[in-house]
């Protein structure tokens, strides 16, 4: 027999003793006999078995491990967020399990039937709308849970979020003070409260600033090919437009290559915005100008407070909401209005 596939039915089977009973000795709970306990130990010893940590933890109910459910790994904003929830996990004892998974699994019974079979102690969920079926699926596996970024609402508990309204009006204040009249935004998927707030925020800035101006709103949902087409076809609708507030980097880094396609020059032609704070908005030509979110803190606070609660030290923490920072790139600070 290899000794990668022994298990404890095989203990149990050479010691012809009962499950239950080499579980009681590994895990040292209840009686056994001295003979029973002997007879195991000869056992484990002639097969070499070791009881792995996840088997002797889930006779307590308690793996150590969370969980992190994201919806698009190759978004860098949730790398860096992994960086942060895995560091802190690791220094307080805990392992990570990365859960890369579409929204409509979230809907399935079947998804948190395996999440349930993976004996995790917590979960931290993002970027994910927390209907009627998601609450339910939750509530049924009965464990402490945080919910962080577009997850995150204003009037939701084991809330983590920032001040998405607050971000967008920093950004088109921004590009006012640039000199730009003509601003669209490119929105996130209005199912989520980040994409609403972010929306409204774009509003209402323009309608205190610019009150004559026309507000243009296309819909996107946050990827880099979504930016990409809107923009192609905000500039073949809205020609003067000179400014335009992304609801996200990933979709400013698709507006720019769109419009690099189209021969329309950033920033000396047109200003762009986008929102997050990732580092590709750096790597980019020009520098896109963007409304930075504390990832990292946002990382650390999300496992220390899931932590605290799975070990019993709070129950819930409410809603915490965490501020934003312009950051002024190229892509803003080169624009030439036009007289």
């Amino acid at each position: 027999m290899k000794k990668s596939s022994i298990t404890i039915r095989d203990v149990a089977k050479e010691a012809g003793l009962s499950i239950a009973t080499v579980s009681r000795y590994i895990n040292k709970k209840g009686y056994i006999s001295e003979k029973a306990e002997k007879k195991i130990k000869e056992v484990m010893d002639q097969l070499d078995y070791k009881p792995n940590e996840i088997a002797r933890s889930l006779s307590n109910k308690k793996t150590n491990t969370i969980a992190l459910i994201i919806p698009d790994i190759t978004n860098p904003f949730f790398p860096e967020l992994v960086v942060a929830i895995e560091k802190i996990a690791k220094g307080k004892g805990y392992s990570l399990i990365l859960i890369n998974t579409q929204e409509e699994s979230l809907h399935s019974n079947g998804f948190w039937r395996g999440l349930e079979s993976r004996f995790i102690d917590g979960l931290i969920l993002a970027a994910f709308e927390f209907n009627e079926s998601v609450l339910k699926g939750m509530e049924n596996i009965k464990l402490p849970f945080i919910k962080v970024d577009r997850a995150a609402g204003d009037d939701a508990d084991n809330s983590i979020g920032i001040d998405n309204h607050q971000g967008a009006k920093l950004a088109v204040q921004h590009l006012i003070e640039m000199g730009c009249k003509k601003i669209a935004h490119i929105s996130g998927p209005n199912s989520y409260p980040s994409s609403l707030d972010r929306m409204k925020g774009y509003v209402s800035t323009m309608k205190d600033y610019l009150p004559k101006e026309e507000v243009i709103i296309y819909d996107g949902d946050f990827s880099l090919e979504s930016g990409k087409k809107l923009t192609e076809e905000l500039m073949r609708d809205h020609e003067n437009v000179d400014g335009i507030f992304l609801a996200n980097d990933l979709m400013a880094i698709g507006a720019l290559k769109a419009l690099k396609q189209m021969k329309i020059k950033v920033p000396d032609e047109i200003a762009i915005i986008g929102f997050d704070g990732i580092k590709l908005t750096q790597m980019v030509e020009p520098e896109i100008s963007t409304i930075e979110q504390p990832i990292y803190d946002l990382g650390v606070i999300a496992t220390t407070q899931l932590i605290n609660m799975i070990e019993k030290k709070n129950d819930s923490i409410g809603n915490i909401k965490l501020d934003v920072r312009l950051v002024k790139r190229e892509s803003t600070l080169g624009y030439k209005p036009k007289n």
